[in-house]
């Protein structure tokens, strides 16, 4: 399985969590999460690579 597979299989399961209606402190949990694979997912795209050096 690809990263950005892991990625979105994680971000699936985690909205999951966020629909039965988590606690105050395991929202904030999961919505830190989600940013942080938000993140890694931009990384990832091909358009986000930066740029080499030749």
């Amino acid at each position: 399985m690809s990263t950005v597979a892991k990625l979105l299989a994680r971000k699936e399961r985690l909205l999951a969590q966020l629909e039965s209606d988590p606690g105050a402190n395991e929202r904030e949990e999961i919505e830190r999460l989600l940013a942080q694979i938000e993140t890694a997912l931009s990384l990832l795209e091909p358009g986000n690579a930066a740029p080499s050096e030749e």
